[in-house]
């Protein structure tokens, strides 16, 4: 399984280690990193552990289709499935229709995708050491399932959200064509980031904010670059003393190239999502499983938390399929062989053609 490689150095903070925190769907990582799932199971493979605690995810949209639509819909669903609370500002004037279009989490094990872990494990040939403590691994894993703490949940896309997810005072919703200079987001995403405010001991919990198309055009503020950069700056500085994550999407085809490089620059995990041609036949010959694509996801930077060192990719751009067409799965991207068979997908690939420095399809 591909896993992003980290350096020893002197740069790292000496943080001292700590047990796991016991709250539902916050687990620890490197450096006293406290992670929060990103709701897509090889994502948080791909970032090393899913969106640290604390960190502004970008997410750059694509005007052909909606594929950022995936990640908020399962980072929002994730959250709520695990009692976090949520604020969803988008440019809609009812932002909360779009909570009907929140997937559901997969409750019965014969409706879960195939497990890609355990294939890979029969196709290993090792001591038989290894293999008892693979099998202590996924007691351990079975056994935090059966106490609720499961880290990431599989969603059933065409499945929408139970009821009892969306009542209550845990949801907070608003339209951003609201607040003309985001004076309103500013002060709505302050007051919602209070009641985690960073302290030292035990994290009692954990919240999300999801912010869909900022910058759209229907937004009042679409042109004023400078009160939008000092939102994002002051908002990254919030999220900066909370125990929360902000995702973001922006159209970045709609801004100038230099107020969309200043956004890029603010944040602390980058993404990007197209989508897939129907009929290029030229990238269909060159990959493998393209029929099954919807679209890429691409990883420009990743967050780093108590640490200077950075995070190395194997891979930097990411086919988007759908398992049984209802399944998020990220794989790489694999050259297709001369006898056109399939490719390996992210969790069993041990290599990728990708190159992390080259463009998203330089092999």
């Amino acid at each position: 399984m591909a896993t992003p490689k980290t350096r020893a150095s002197s740069f790292s903070r000496n943080v001292p280690s700590t047990a796991a925190p016991q709250v539902p769907g916050v687990k620890s990582g490197p450096n006293g990193t406290l992670f929060l799932s990103s709701g897509i199971s090889d994502l948080d493979k791909i970032l090393g552990g899913g969106f640290p605690l604390g960190s502004l995810v970008v997410v750059m949209e694509d005007p052909e289709a909606p594929h950022h639509m995936l990640l908020l819909r399962n980072f929002m669903s994730q959250g709520l499935v695990l009692n976090q609370p949520l604020l969803y500002a988008s440019p809609a004037k009812d932002p909360r229709g779009f909570l009907g279009t929140l997937p559901s989490p997969v409750s019965s094990k014969d409706d879960k995708p195939l497990n890609r872990d355990s294939e890979q494990e029969k196709g290993l040939r090792i001591a038989w050491q290894y293999k008892k403590y693979f099998g202590e691994n996924q007691q351990n894993s079975n056994s935090q399932r059966d106490n609720k703490f499961e880290f990431c949940n599989e969603f059933d896309l065409r499945k929408p959200l139970q009821r009892q997810f969306l009542s209550g005072q845990r949801v907070e919703c608003m339209s951003t064509q609201d607040s003309p200079d985001l004076a309103a987001l500013h002060d709505r995403c302050a007051t919602f980031l209070k009641q985690f405010f960073r302290t030292d001991g035990n994290i009692s919990g954990a919240g999300r904010i999801a912010i869909q198309s900022f910058c759209a055009p229907q937004c009042t503020y679409f042109d004023k670059e400078w009160h939008v950069l000092s939102f994002i700056r002051s908002l990254r500085s919030m999220i900066r003393s909370s125990n929360a994550v902000v995702i973001l999407s922006f159209p970045p085809s709609l801004l100038s190239p230099s107020f969309s490089k200043r956004l890029q620059h603010m944040a602390d995990t980058l993404l990007s999502v197209r989508a897939i041609p129907d009929e290029d036949k030229d990238l269909a010959k060159l990959l493998t499983g393209y029929q099954d694509m919807i679209g890429l996801l691409s990883v420009h930077k990743v967050a780093r938390i108590n640490t200077q060192v950075p995070i190395i990719l194997e891979a930097a751009t990411f086919s988007i399929k759908l398992q049984k067409r209802k399944f998020l799965v990220l794989e790489c991207l694999n050259q297709a062989p001369v006898d056109g068979s399939s490719g390996t997908s992210y969790a069993t690939s041990g290599s990728c053609s990708v190159s992390s420095k080259g463009g998203s399809l330089d092999f």
